[in-house]
């Protein structure tokens, strides 16, 4: 298994040079990785590494922005304070991909559940509720699940399978096909199965 973290760029369009299609792109910068930790299967039960991304330091100890764990298949020899660059990923054809899509704050059954509207005529009482939500005597409650307003976005999102088109290790960017949750300077996971 391979992977690294990276932050969110930007969108642009990619020419492909053998065919001409045109294709929307997102553009990562995935910086080198350091090994915060190594797990092996002895102690913590599995094979990982812990990578951190983003050090900063505060009142003389290192801190990491972001960490994700990658877990490794079994032999696999890293020790803390190794680094993992782009070159790992060079000629993967597609990857998989997690990141926390943008926050909404608390929204509406509109905007969170995609409800219709009531009518907006005079009298009407239900022009943007969410209409009844309980019941009788029995069982007397709100079931679990309903749907309601409250928190939505700020989830984090994976997406399987996506096409690498371009990757430049000397400046550290790769470009994916299409979209990718989250917004600009936001962390991206990266990784192959």
């Amino acid at each position: 298994m391979k992977g690294i973290l990276a932050r969110k760029i930007g969108m642009t369009r990619f020419i492909s040079p053998e065919t001409g299609e045109m294709s929307a792109v997102t553009v990562l910068q995935a910086a080198e990785n350091t090994v915060v930790r190594v797990k092996k299967t002895e102690k913590d039960g599995y094979d990982a590494v812990v990578l951190g991304l983003g050090k900063k330091t505060k009142k003389g100890n290192a801190q990491w922005k972001y960490q994700k764990e990658l877990r490794l298949s079994e032999g696999s020899e890293w020790k803390t304070g190794d680094t993992i660059t782009l070159d790992s990923l060079q000629d993967v054809p597609a990857v998989t991909i997690q990141s926390v899509c943008k926050g909404r704050g608390f929204s509406g059954v509109i905007k969170r559940h995609n409800f219709s509207r009531g009518r907006e005529t005079h009298g009407s009482h239900h022009h943007r509720e969410p209409g009844s939500v309980g019941m009788c005597a029995k069982p007397g409650r709100i079931l679990r699940g309903k749907k309601m307003p409250g928190q939505y976005g700020h989830q984090q999102v994976t997406l399987r399978d996506i096409p690498v088109l371009y990757v430049d290790t000397k400046n550290n960017i790769i470009a994916v096909k299409g979209p990718v949750p989250g917004a600009k300077k936001n962390f991206v996971f990266l990784y192959t199965s």
